[in-house]
């Protein structure tokens, strides 16, 4: 058998990240491994990191891993000093207690959170002593999917700094011979990226060692090494027989992709939501992909336009043939769709699936696809029902493709009534190439080649999925199961489906169909149970009652037995005496978890009491910029606590307790600071060295304030957590004092979006207390302008220009860019944005100040407008804004939209009183 190598010079690979806290001084990850091997289309990806404590003293290390969405975590361990700490996978409701005892002292609980389209995340962190060594090693397991004819292998590289030791090695396995093999993404270079490809080979190996030197000079690294995405694209031949079925130990796996079949001509309606929430971009994107779809109907397809908002509005009342003439008055009306009123989603779908179901034709396949951005807002809005009603309408004879536009929409809904008729559901990510998004989802389902195919296997037991309603042009059927009694002999496989009017069979195999041992027998077995897992799941959604309780229990014992961490089973990270256990959980799409900012934090259960209301906390807001000295009687009355009215308890202790402290985050030490068990440390300008404080126990009031239970007379302590405090202001237009708030929020913010212009910015705090912004992207119509504390890079998706922190101007899309070393100036129309660069702390941070002379809708944090006080009760320290009366008290913040960074008085209170809402408004998933 032949070889394929493939030398990559410059290039990262399956979706590692490790870093720590930002200060490169104290620890080096002087080993990164990556080790990737994928067997007929199933992939297994070890990833291995060893990370030094360069410090003396004990230093926390994150592990920091980005994961397919796809993708199963099957083994998580920890190695320190020569002692294993594996992670246990249990059932949920097993780990269920430790994650919410996580949760309630404020720690991390290593929950797999989505990150952007197509990744998650999984992190946890270990106490290191002083030069010691921890190697972190973590497996995840996803079968890869045919789209498009071909297999992607998406990567993703950001080590977070060059690695002395950084080595990438993937080998591709594919019993028929790989026909084309090409490597894409924002790290592929071609001068330092060859493939080579020929026809009877079956083996790709990837090799990537770049040196430190090679990890800062790629288009998209920098000081900080590999950042940016690589994708391996790869087919395997394929021909008009039964496909390629290969056995193991009593398993077999079965991929089914004829070609040289006949297209079958389609009737497809387009179900297009066009209700208010669909304004702005959505609206436009919509009709441009809508345009473009049409122009690529085959002429002898035949279509359907459904437009809908509180009523349903057909362009024609039956379909219609994809002719020149009747494609070029339904562009024109794309065209003219326009967003208004709300959403009738039944209505629309019973009205699409009656007019499929009126104009039959003989040989052809019918296709029905919905987009929404939201829920059901009138008519029929019950979601069980609207799902009953679209299930009887179809009747299983088409399926129902969904697409939810942007990240409000209900996506289980979507999923489960897609499931329910033979389809899928696809999330459509609010962004700039969402037309894009649309085009390229319609290209899958735009040929199908077959109907009602059905599978069988005489001989077969367990089997996955063996009925699909449609198999498309580039796509691929996989099943997998167990061969009765291990017998070869009296197994036999075979095809039956529709081909336009023709009943065909594939049944024959020839040499490329023979079954082989190539595959391990444990990869064997772990492709089908993963197949059978993510089928079970999908599943389950589908179900009520007793069998979906079945279902669950089905998934929840293949997934204890190969170690898969799935919705329904949790990985327990095991740690160190000393050190909390923390809890993965793996998301459904689209599901939020009530997890705190900034990785793991330094608590211990309390035992304190709140049953009490004679003892009050004190203020803390006006301690920000004060050290803390002195006693407190345990019957010591002080105020309240500013903006707590909606958090989860008060602050309030029994006199007979020996006394609490309320440690505001922006007081806490940095994280570098800390202990070997995360405890306490001393603050010398306040208390001898000598003078340790008991601190029997703290547990978190809300994400911004910890209590301490100390002892009737003390001195504080401070606990040390990492997690993020900026302070934000919000200008006052008579030149009253300002409010001022703080944003304890790592995720993306979303710092302004203008819909009508195409332009919108997101920007990333730095993860240490009061420093900004550590990045800003600005999306400019289709290019994308990414700015960081070192460089600011513009990518219009073909070209991409990086320059540093100097003198320049250069042009962009519908504007100009000029920099200076600490401020650069971008205009695009009639909207201005400064970037301001201040040194602070020792680093570079970021601020952003915003302004346009148009009138045009804009929201985000830089579009936030100057309040006007209603009244002001100095002494008692409230003040009321827009008919909200609220508490505040006197502080003190920078000001970073002036170039000298003054200090300035401000009155301090939350953020959801500062910017009259929800801070979950300001959120974005990515940058």
């Amino acid at each position: 058998m032949g070889k394929i190598v493939v030398q990559l010079a410059l290039l990262g690979l399956m979706l590692a990240v490790v870093y720590t806290l930002p200060n490169k001084e104290d620890w080096d990850i002087y080993k990164y491994h990556i080790n990737s091997t994928v067997t007929d289309g199933y992939a297994i990806t070890i990833i291995t990191s060893r990370v030094v404590n360069r410090r003396d003293q004990p230093t926390e290390i994150e592990f920091h891993v980005k994961i397919p969405k796809n993708a199963f975590i099957s083994q998580f361990k920890m190695s320190i000093e020569g002692q294993m700490y594996d992670g246990v996978v249990k059932a949920k409701e097993e780990a269920q207690q430790q994650y919410s005892e996580a949760i309630s002292r404020g720690q991390s609980a290593g929950i797999v959170s989505s990150v952007g389209r197509s990744l998650e995340e999984f992190t946890t962190s270990v106490t290191v002593a002083g030069h010691q060594k921890v190697t972190f090693e973590l497996t995840h397991e996803e079968l890869l999917k045919r789209r498009l004819g071909q297999y992607e292998l998406q990567i993703y590289a950001r080590p977070m700094q060059p690695v002395n030791d950084f080595k990438i090695d993937v080998s591709i396995y594919e019993q028929p011979d790989i026909v084309f093999s090409e490597v894409k993404g924002g790290l592929n270079n071609p001068n330092l990226a060859t493939i080579g490809a020929a026809e009877s080979q079956n083996q790709l190996d990837v090799h990537f060692h770049p040196t430190v030197e090679q990890q800062t000079l790629c288009g998209a690294c920098g000081d900080e090494g590999l950042n940016g995405d690589l994708v391996i694209v790869y087919d395997v031949f394929r021909d008009d027989t039964l496909g390629h079925l290969k056995e193991s130990d009593g398993f077999f796996v079965h991929h089914f992709a004829p070609t040289g079949l006949a297209r079958i001509s389609k009737n497809v309606i387009f179900v297009i939501d066009q209700s208010g929430s669909m304004h702005g971009r959505k609206m436009r994107q919509t009709r441009a992909a809508l345009v473009h779809i049409l122009a690529d109907l085959a002429t002898d397809d035949y279509f359907g336009l459904i437009t809908f908002n509180h009523a349903v509005h057909p362009w024609k009342r039956e379909l219609v043939q994809a002719n020149e003439h009747n494609v070029g008055i339904a562009k024109e009306f794309a065209r003219t769709i326009e967003d208004r009123g709300s959403t009738d989603i039944n209505s629309a779908l019973l009205e699409g699936a009656k007019m499929l179901n009126q104009n039959p034709r003989d040989g052809s396949a019918s296709i029905l696809i919905l987009l929404t951005d939201g829920d059901p807002t009138t008519g029929e809005i019950n979601p069980v029902k609207i799902q009953k009603n679209v299930m009887r309408a179809i009747n299983k004879k088409f399926p129902l493709y969904c697409l939810g536009f942007g990240h409000d929409v209900n996506f289980e809904f979507l999923e489960k009534m897609s499931l329910e008729n033979s389809g899928v559901a696809r999330r459509i990510y609010d962004d700039a190439d969402a037309d894009f998004q649309l085009k390229g989802f319609y290209a899958e389902v735009a040929t199908p080649l077959l109907t009602n195919v059905m599978l069988i296997y005489e001989g077969g037991a367990n089997l996955t999925q063996t009925n699909f309603s449609h198999y498309y042009n580039g796509s691929e059927i996989v099943v997998a199961g167990q061969i009765t009694d291990n017998n070869i002999e009296t197994f036999s496989p075979r095809v039956v489906a529709i081909s336009g009017n023709k009943h065909v069979e594939f049944s024959e195999t020839n040499s490329s169909t023979v079954m082989t041992a190539s595959m391990s027998e444990s990869n064997t077995r772990r492709l089908w149970a993963y197949l059978t897992v993510k089928q079970l799941l999908d599943k389950e959604l589908q179900l009520d009652g007793e069998e979906k309780e079945r279902a669950k229990q089905e998934v929840l014992e293949l997934s204890l037995k190969y170690r898969f961490v799935t919705p329904h089973t949790s990985m327990v990270v095991t740690k160190p005496p000393g050190e909390n256990a923390q809890v993965l959980h793996k998301p459904k799409e689209g599901e939020k978890h009530p997890s705190p900012q900034g990785g793991s934090f330094g608590f211990v259960q309390s035992s304190a009491h709140y049953d009490d209301p004679s003892f009050t906390a004190p203020s803390l807001h006006g301690m920000a910029n004060r050290r803390r000295q002195g006693t407190m009687h345990p019957s010591f009355t002080a105020p309240s606590l500013h903006g707590m009215a909606n958090r989860r308890r008060q602050g309030t202790m029994h006199p007979s307790s020996r006394g609490a402290w309320l440690v505001r985050h922006q007081d806490i030490m940095h994280p570098s600071s800390r202990g070997a068990g995360g405890g306490h440390v001393h603050d010398q300008d306040s208390m001898d060295s000598d003078q340790d404080m008991a601190m029997s126990a703290s547990s978190p009031v809300s994400d911004s304030f910890t209590v301490v239970r100390m002892p009737p007379v003390f001195t504080p302590t401070l606990v040390s957590i990492t997690t993020v405090l900026q302070m934000f202001v919000r200008k006052t237009v008579n030149g009253s004092l300002p409010l001022c708030y703080d944003l304890n929020e790592l995720r993306p913010l979303k710092l302004l979006h203008n819909p009508n212009r195409e332009l919108s910015i997101n920007g990333q705090l730095e993860s240490f207390p009061n420093v900004g912004f550590k990045r800003l992207v600005i999306h400019n119509q289709n290019q994308r302008i990414d700015i960081n504390q070192r460089h600011i890079c513009v990518n219009d998706g073909q070209n991409a220009t990086k320059i540093r922190w100097e003198p320049n101007i250069i042009d962009i899309q519908r504007g100009k860019l000029i920099q200076s070393h600490n401020k650069t100036t971008i205009m695009i129309e009639d909207s201005l944005l400064i970037i301001m660069r201040h040194e602070e702390k020792g680093k570079s941070l970021l601020w952003p100040i915003f302004s346009q002379v148009s009138n045009d809708p804009v929201g985000g944090l830089l579009a936030v407008k100057p309040l006007v006080y209603e009244s002001v009760s100095a002494p008692s320290g409230t003040v009321t804004v827009s008919g909200k009366t609220f508490t505040v008290s006197e502080s003190e913040i920078f000001d970073y939209s002036v170039t000298s960074a003054p200090r300035i008085k401000c009155w301090l209170t939350s953020a959801e009183n500062a910017l009259e809402g929800r801070l979950f408004d300001y959120l974005v998933t990515d940058l």
